[in-house]
């Protein structure tokens, strides 16, 4: 008995050299990550990238997704989820690329948005409309032919806010709830209504309209506290057309010549102008940050690409001389797709990472843990940095 435990005892010392190495180790580790999310709050979404992929090495060769052909592709991801639309077809597919649910659609302007964890696709002048989530379908319907569709955007939450035209009137946007049960409505009488968002606190709508001043086209931005028929405030959006609408803390509008911020109160806060150059893409899924590229000249690729705050002000700006052939924001991070590379940078523009040998993908997808999906004309594959 005594030899017996006498050689537990030995087994047992032996092998302690070996678990102090790898506590060692494993402290070591984190001590970098959590130094890292301590600076920047990107060490975190290492360790999320590691626990939900495993070592990018082996995840980016496998994990990926595949689609029909098509020269009208939208994508959208929800979660580690793809959704992917053409003007004939819907799906889902989740993080192995199996695809989990799929749809027949006949759209002849496809739209795709996205928000929290769900997206809606539309047919803009059209009447087909799906919201769906990482399952599928959540809920769907068909407009009127007479009030064909405008626009269509979610909010965190899961309300969406839809834009069409209405009979005898100058437009209207109905808002839904997370259950899809109409809210409130809000008619346009008197101006064209381009768009509308449900602020994130499900409490006010937020109508933008089109209307005209001294030959001057003038874009307006109504706020309605939900299910009050009157209108509490609203502010003009000086010197621009607006083309979307977002919150991240302030409402967002992106414009033809610049980026209004404003309070949900109705008190235009800040504006970022564009100082003369043309808007050519712009991306607002990230946090505390939007993203634009701008052009110099009204066609071409040389210009400048800039992230901006909610003050209005610049945080990060690259000169521009090459083809970018999309950009995308979420989290912390902002992918841009170049002709041969992937560049992932933080919102002040500093180089998170890169990625090169991309001729075969089109355009990206950021995801929030700082992943990303390169998009081509029939796959999708996943970048890990």
């Amino acid at each position: 008995m005594r030899d017996k435990e006498k050689g537990q005892r030995e087994e047992q010392t032996r092998h302690r050299p070996k678990t102090y190495i790898f506590i060692l180790v494993l402290v070591a580790v984190l001590g970098v990550v959590v130094f890292a999310a301590y600076r920047d709050g990107t060490g975190f979404d290492v360790l999320r990238r590691y626990f939900n992929y495993g070592k990018a090495e082996e995840a980016s060769g496998v994990l990926g997704y595949s689609y029909d052909p098509s020269s009208d592709h939208r994508f959208a991801s929800l979660g580690n989820s793809l959704v992917v639309l053409t003007q004939t077809s819907l799906s889902v597919q989740d993080g192995q690329g199996n695809t989990t649910w799929s749809a027949g659609v006949k759209m002849e302007h496809p739209a795709l948005h996205t928000n929290g964890s769900r997206a809606v696709a539309y047919d803009v002048g059209g009447t087909e409309l799906y919201v769906v989530d990482a399952a599928g379908e959540v809920w769907s319907f068909t407009a009127d032919e007479a009030e064909p569709l405008i626009s269509a955007r979610l909010n965190g939450a899961g309300w969406l806010a839809v834009t069409a035209e209405k009979k005898n009137n100058k437009g209207a946007v109905k808002v839904y709830n997370g259950e899809m049960k109409e809210y409130f409505e809000f008619k346009s009488s008197r101006r064209f209504v381009m768009d509308g968002y449900v602020t994130d606190d499900c409490k006010r709508l937020a109508a933008v309209t089109l209307g005209q001043e001294e030959s001057t086209f003038v874009s307006n931005v109504i706020l309605y506290n939900i299910n009050e028929e009157q209108p509490f405030a609203n502010y003009d959006i000086p010197d621009g057309l607006a083309v979307a609408m977002g919150q991240d803390g302030a409402l967002i509008t992106v414009c033809d010549t610049c980026l209004a911020f404003a309070g949900t109160d109705g008190e235009l806060e800040a504006v970022y102008s564009y100082g003369g150059d043309y808007l050519r893409e712009y991306a607002l899924g990230g946090d505390d940050f939007a993203a634009l590229l701008l052009n110099r000249y009204s066609s071409g690729s040389v210009g400048r690409l800039v992230t901006v705050d909610r003050e209005g002000q610049e945080t990060g700006s690259l000169e521009i001389n090459e083809e970018i052939l999309g950009i995308s924001a979420a989290g912390r991070y902002l992918a841009v797709l170049y002709a041969n590379r992937l560049v992932v940078y933080t919102p002040d523009l500093q180089v998170y990472a890169t990625l090169n040998g991309t001729d075969y993908a089109r355009s990206v997808l950021m995801r929030a843990d700082g992943s990303a999906i390169l998009l081509g004309s029939e796959t999708a594959k996943l970048f890990l940095p």
